[in-house]
């Protein structure tokens, strides 16, 4: 080893990899979320659960052996739990064992009758459906957040863009509803993820709920009274109405899917504000000690927003791998799953939490500047009145086909005074000077008022925040969901 190597302390933290989604990004509650501090007392909580129901359907459980479990839920002996991993090569059986030495008089009842995916699995379950609600609160944030700039901009007219090449006007506000419409989408789906999830249950080591059975000495009906009645006792209506060893990870490919879809709708947001920072229209908040550029003291990067599109453009890469997970569970199951789901379902949660958490950010603080929105209209606009003038000049006797050569030609020539000089677009000066169009003249005022050129767009946004925003704003706390959110990073 070279005399200057870097002498290397493996104890401390900072020589080991950490997520940067754990020390930047993602907030505590979803990292809390997918702790092992929640899943394992979660696994104790699911254990004493199973003992209640069996308890319930005769099995003689005694109330101190409960009540010994419900005492030491959460004293999680981590280093211990590892010893124990590291001779029995299960992580499951090694806190059995761990449980157990704290639960002495309980231990015979720990686990009964159960597999390992009665408490991976059912637990599996209740940190998607937690994490689900998590993302469902800061979603409405957005949309909270959205649906006011949009109300307050949606007579603010605005160049349109298709092709990225500008197109007829818009509003700022009617443009920002093409997001927000997207993210109604994603709240429905969302919503409906988390009520379409169903618990595992104790439905045994293939599924078939055989070991049940044996406790319960053929009672089908107790047997399906128990795996009804943890189900209830974690929160759930209703389970599976069958599984393998597992749940079906198609459950897993449906929930990463809507998350998916969801980094889908906020890199195409993100990415149109980075464009219209581009064009110095609409900037995300910027702090006044914040620097830009290393080498560039005048830069006002779009940084809040490269850093959604970096995280929604993994967390989209993320539906192929549960799709792939999904498709090799060999019959009853596979382990090759494991692995990889400690990592997609955490990454994905964990991914959507920080860029709904950096977009509350933006759409708390986003800045419009009118009058350079303005001058890109007063740049285009002539170009767009070219119909308006025809019509006017036909309502005063001209002809139509007349006119629109007219139009034609000069339009051509203030083109290349734009493109090929640099110059301003001089299209209204060439028709106050060509006396084929001195009738309306004095109309070109009127004919070039932008806000005769966005059409029903303050009544649409209007319609749209009353019918369609409103109703779903209403299935949420505000005051709770509405909170600022100020990035440290």
């Amino acid at each position: 080893m070279a005399s200057d190597a870097e002498p290397i302390d493996y104890s401390s933290p900072f020589a080991n990899y950490r997520s940067p989604l754990s020390t930047r990004y993602a907030s505590k509650e979803m990292q809390y979320n997918f702790s092992d501090q929640k899943k394992f007392s979660t696994w104790r909580k699911l254990w004493i659960r199973l003992a209640k129901a069996e308890q319930e359907l005769g099995l003689d459980i005694a109330d101190a052996q409960i009540k010994e479990m419900e005492s030491h839920i959460y004293d999680i002996d981590f280093k211990e739990a590892a010893e124990e991993e590291k001779l029995t090569r299960h992580d499951v059986m090694a806190h059995v064992h761990v449980f157990a030495k704290l639960c002495p008089l309980a231990a015979p009842v720990i686990h009964l009758g159960a597999t390992s995916c009665f408490v991976g699995d059912n637990t599996d379950l209740i940190i998607l459906r937690d994490g689900l609600e998590l993302l469902q609160n800061r979603l409405a944030g957005v949309i909270h957040n959205l649906a006011q700039f949009c109300d307050e901009y949606k007579s603010v007219p605005a160049l349109g863009f298709t092709h990225l090449q500008p197109a007829q006007l818009t509003t700022v506000g009617k443009r920002a509803t093409l997001w927000l419409f997207d993210f109604l989408l994603d709240e429905r789906a969302l919503r409906r993820a988390k009520q379409d999830l169903r618990f595992r249950g104790a439905k045994g080591t293939t599924g078939t709920q055989a070991s049940f059975m044996q406790l319960f000495n053929g009672d089908g009906a107790k047997v399906k009274a128990v795996d009804k009645r943890v189900s209830e006792l974690s929160g759930f209506n209703s389970s599976y109405p069958v599984t393998g060893q597992t749940y079906s990870r198609k459950v897993d490919l449906e929930v990463v899917a809507v998350l998916s879809s969801l980094g889908s709708t906020i890199h195409k947001m993100c990415s149109d504000l980075r464009l219209l920072a581009s064009m110095k229209e609409v900037e995300e908040p910027f702090e006044k000690s914040q620097i830009g550029s290393s080498a560039m003291p005048y830069k006002r990067n779009p940084m809040r927003c490269e850093r959604c599109c970096a995280l929604a453009r993994h967390l989209i890469s993320l539906f192929s791998n549960a799709a792939n997970t999904h498709s090799v569970q060999w019959l009853e199951r596979t382990l090759d799953d494991s692995a990889n789901r400690r990592i997609t379902l955490a990454e994905a949660f964990l991914c959507a939490d920080a860029a709904l958490m950096t977009l509350t950010n933006i759409t708390q603080g986003l800045v419009v500047y009118p009058k350079v929105i303005q001058r890109r209209i007063d740049q285009e606009l002539p170009f767009m009145s070219a119909e308006n003038i025809i019509m006017a000049m036909v309502k005063k006797g001209g002809d139509r086909q007349v006119c629109h050569e007219k139009i034609r030609v000069l339009s051509q020539e203030a083109g290349n005074q734009v493109k090929i000089h640099g110059k301003e677009n001089d299209l209204l000066d060439r028709v106050r000077k060509d006396a084929y169009f001195a009738p309306i003249v004095s109309e070109l005022g009127s004919l070039l008022d932008p806000a005769t050129y966005i059409g029903r767009a303050p009544e649409q946004v209007a319609e749209f925040l009353q019918d369609e925003v409103k109703p779903v704003l209403a299935l949420y706390d505000l005051e709770k969901v509405a909170q600022p959110v100020n990035l440290e990073i």
